[in-house]
């Protein structure tokens, strides 16, 4: 028996206690902590949730009270800082923590992370785990004014907050090291890196590597995910094999660097890409293509997307950026290209269609193996079971 299986097995004596996990939005806390909030009820905590409610709020509800888990919806602004908002936010996090008076907290996603931080001050007797799960358009590449003021808004409030935490939680080591070199973690403050939010391997079960020559995106439709990298980088491979199909999938979004609608448009008029809307699931459109493309900086925690191609069995192609590199070994299961450069994604397009074909199936039998290796969900829980001491 493996030491992983072992560790689900035979659970370790473990004294229960009150724990508090609060996320971005509600469909989250199943999508990306379900399996983990599974695990923290079997071995016997009191959990409690809380979240932006959104359109899979009675969803997931129901699926939490299934595991004797309450949720609690709160208001969690997105796109932006609103002093009056957030404060709300604040005042709302302290509420609950006075009311279930919390052992252990855990907060993911930036919001949750800084007001959970904020609402502890002056509050003694609970164990702080931010989860940073990515530092996104603030810490993104690139100028403005906007982009700027918001970055030194954000690290002021990271370092407030974090001065509350036992234990931050990162997701790559580049995020760690900025997080250090810009002093928003407190001197006494622990820091570790997990392996991202990890992938359930039953959810997204290998799959054929499909024969035609597909390229897949799924992405929210934002400029710093690579989006219209992506767009360019198709226009030209298609220059030499004009039947090769680029297909994307996202959804719009209200953070600053959003995709138009109107490009969006012009886009599928042209025939530069095959946009498949938002999906509720993304299973059938990694079975149905043959290489999987994230030409991201957005500066990603570990990006969930990748690992879902992964664990289909997929070659990838992503950038040398934080987050993104992390998924792939160069020339093992999938190539890594330089950010903002659609020639370079287009040279890796050219080679994986240049290639033999027993060299793509290495490939993607490489992507299956890092998976089981290194992000597999039940892995990823239990590194954070052993950090959290739950």
């Amino acid at each position: 028996m493996t030491e992983l299986a072992l560790a689900h097995a035979v659970e370790v004596d473990v004294r229960a206690r009150r724990v508090l996990m609060i996320g971005g939005t509600a469909r989250s806390l199943t999508n990306f902590r379900g399996p983990l909030l599974k695990r923290l009820s079997e071995r016997g905590h009191h959990v409690v949730t809380a979240a932006q409610p959104d359109g899979a709020s009675d969803t997931v509800s129901r699926e939490l009270a299934s595991l004797s888990i309450p949720f609690e919806p709160l208001t969690i602004g997105r796109g932006g800082l609103n002093p009056l908002e957030d404060w709300k936010t604040a005042r709302s996090i302290r509420a609950l923590i006075e009311r279930h008076e919390p052992e252990v907290l855990i907060a993911y996603t930036a919001k949750p992370v800084i007001y959970s931080g904020l609402a502890l001050r002056n509050i003694s007797g609970v164990r702080f785990h931010p989860m940073i799960t990515g530092l996104g358009y603030a810490f993104s590449e690139g100028g403005g004014i906007k982009r700027t003021a918001l970055h030194a808004l954000l690290c002021q409030l990271y370092r407030r907050s974090l001065g509350q935490a036992h234990t931050t939680i990162f997701q790559n080591p580049d995020d760690e090291k900025l997080f250090r070199e810009q002093k928003l973690l407190s001197q006494e403050g622990q820091s570790t890196v997990v392996d991202g939010s990890g992938v359930d391997v039953d959810l997204f079960p290998p799959r054929p590597l499909a024969s035609a020559p597909v390229f897949l995106m799924l992405a929210r439709l934002m400029a710093d995910k690579g989006v219209r990298v992506y767009v360019e980088a198709a226009r030209r491979v298609r220059q030499r094999y004009p039947q090769a199909r680029f297909q994307l999938a996202g959804a719009l979004d209200p953070n600053p660097s959003s995709i138009r609608p109107e490009e969006l448009e012009a886009w599928q008029k042209a025939a530069d890409i095959e946009y498949l809307g938002k999906l509720d699931g993304v299973q059938q459109a990694l079975a149905d293509c043959r290489y999987y493309v994230l030409p991201s900086w957005y500066r990603e925690g570990i990006p969930r997307s990748v690992l879902e191609a992964m664990a289909t069995g997929r070659p990838i192609i992503t950038t040398d950026s934080p987050g993104c590199r992390e998924t792939v070994e160069a020339g093992i299961n999938g190539l890594l290209v330089e950010p903002r450069n659609p020639g370079a994604l287009a040279d890796a397009m050219l080679a994986m269609l240049d290639a033999e074909p027993g060299v793509v199936e290495a490939m993607a039998q490489a992507s299956l193996a890092k998976v089981a290796r290194q992000y597999d969900v039940r892995r990823v829980n239990q590194r954070l079971l052993e950090i959290t001491d739950l």
